[in-house]
């Protein structure tokens, strides 16, 4: 019988499959939907453009109407490939703040989850190939499977980013994973010889997938997964036409914050009433199951660019051709760049003592996810609200299991998420003001300069805002007294044997940060506790 059965290929799924696998004793089976991570965009890191724009690897998912955001539905990419985001994110390895983990572990249920308990496991996994300094040597893992390395693009305006903020009074930081994460500085990120380095890659190179007893099956569309009685036996999956049983031991759901749930309510389990709608009978009656939805909502501040230096050249086919053939001949050239090198966690006005707004510059206009061609030469500044307080929720649109889930972030319900957006808007204006930037600065795009206002600037942020990608929470870890907490503190669900979820939907809250690290810890941390029995 298979030891771990593991659902969703992604993030957390591959890392699980490797550790799991290590141990020659374990049969391990791993599920993923998508196809294997054979496309060449995957792994030039500017291909990430063409990898939103396209369907290839994605599942490419809209939301319902969101009702603060002017009833426009958003648009969700999310990975569904070998590696699953991790294989078209945008690269950035960051961790979020001391605080945020702190937080967790102050919550019911979720002891042990300090930063100090889980920095080792950030450590485990990563194989960090800058300059090695005492810091670093603290703080960072070199010798893990994930590639993390400084930027190299050596494009100049990322530099004139950085001039500007220090004009404008931003401190800064030589490593947003260190000891001190508010400033400006350089990402590190996970981009290793020129080559992206998704969990497909670092976690299941060859020589795992070819173990004995770990089996890979891609194109397995799981469908629910089967019970008897208060235990969990295993998944149906649809594999082309046919539909597979697959059982097991241990069910490990590693689908995602958006898919994760998604499964469980497919297979009975979840709010009796949401369940109800759909006329799916209760198995196992688990209210907070798609509830807690946590997202960063993104806001752009973009300028023309007075002189020709930006990425604008590479929108032109010939030059993507050009640069796509390098890249392929000699891993070199702009093929190696995230377009995402520096960046900036700072307070705005609203804040406490730590970051409540992260930046990513970028040295191009970047229009509905790469999916529209920017006008001409231009740069911009990504703004994200690190811990919103505006929730979700992940629902279904019908019973059938091939749908997509329906997804209601719910963003700026909350009004004090309207007031820290407004200000992050602000705060890139104010950036982009200074001297550094004077012999670049051409006409702002967006907002534009007829939005002066507050009010101007929050119906901006309705009209223009968009997900950056972070979805959390829709499984969230707590005590069983908690309604909303889905698993316990080892990611097992409450009132079921034989099924964990491990991915980011149990995060409790939102970190300050990009979450594909995270995830990779989370996963890195239940392998050890799996194996440890």
């Amino acid at each position: 019988m298979t030891d771990y059965l593991i659902v969703g290929g992604g993030s957390a799924g591959a890392v699980l499959a490797n550790r799991l696998s290590t141990n020659p004793r374990n049969q391990v089976v791993l599920l993923e939907a998508g196809p294997r991570d054979w496309n060449p965009f995957i792994h030039m890191p500017a291909g990430v453009g063409e990898l939103l724009k396209r369907r290839w690897t994605n599942w490419y998912f809209d939301t319902a109407p969101e009702e603060q955001m002017g009833g426009r539905r958003l648009y969700w990419p999310r990975g569904r490939v070998l590696g699953g985001s991790s294989a078209m994110n945008g690269m950035i390895y960051s961790r979020g703040h001391r605080r945020d983990y702190d937080r967790w572990a102050d919550l019911p249920g979720c002891e042990g989850w300090d930063y100090d308990s889980v920095l080792p496991w950030f450590r485990k996994s990563e194989g960090f190939a800058g300059p090695l300094t005492d810091e670093i040597r603290r703080y960072h893992g070199t010798d893990g499977e994930l590639g993390v390395s400084p930027p190299t693009s050596g494009m100049s305006l990322f530099d004139v980013f950085l001039n500007a903020c220090t004009e404008a009074g931003l401190p800064r930081t030589d490593d947003f994973n260190g000891a001190q994460q508010e400033g400006a500085g350089w990402y590190q990120v996970t981009i290793r010889d020129g080559v992206r380095q998704s969990t497909g890659r670092c976690f299941l190179p060859p020589p795992v997938r070819e173990r004995p007893n770990l089996t890979i099956v891609t194109g397995a569309h799981v469908t629910q997964l089967t019970l008897d009685g208060q235990r969990v036996t295993g998944v149906r999956a649809r594999i082309g036409r046919r539909e597979r049983v697959f059982t097991a031991r241990e069910v490990l759901l590693c689908a995602g914050a958006v898919q994760s749930p998604q499964i469980l309510m497919l297979s009975g389990i979840g709010d009796p009433d949401r369940l109800g709608e759909h006329g799916i009978p209760v198995q196992h009656a688990l209210p907070g199951v798609g509830k807690n939805l946590q997202d960063h909502l993104d806001v752009t501040v973009q300028h023309h660019c007075t002189q020709p230096i930006t990425l604008f050249e590479q929108t032109r086919f010939s030059a993507r051709l050009r640069t796509l053939f390098q890249y392929l001949r000699t891993h070199t050239g702009l093929g190696t760049t995230n377009g995402l090198e520096a960046g900036a966690f700072v307070r705005t006005p609203l804040a406490s003592d730590i970051p409540d707004v992260q930046l990513h510059f970028i040295p191009a206009f970047m229009l509905d996810h790469a999916r529209e061609m920017g006008p001409g030469h231009g740069f911009m500044l990504h703004a994200c609200q690190l811990r919103p307080h505006s929730r979700g929720e992940i629902g279904l649109w019908s019973a059938d299991p091939m749908a997509a889930p329906k997804i209601a972030p719910r963003y700026l319900s909350d009004p004090r998420d309207v007031a820290v957006m407004v200000e992050a808007v602000k705060l890139c204006r104010r950036i982009f003001a200074q001297a550094a930037f004077d012999e670049f600065r051409g006409e702002e795009h967006l907002p534009g300069a007829s939005v002066h206002t507050d009010e101007e600037i929050a119906e901006s942020v309705r009209r223009h805002g968009e997900t950056i990608y972070h979805p959390v929470g829709t499984c969230k870890m707590g005590a069983a007294s908690d309604d909303l907490a889905v698993v316990d503190k080892h990611c097992r669900v409450h009132g079921l044997d034989g099924l964990h979820v491990i991915d980011a939907s149990v995060f409790p809250l939102l970190p300050g940060g990009n979450t594909n690290a995270p995830t990779i810890m989370v996963a890195e941390r239940m392998a050890a506790h799996l194996e440890a029995g």
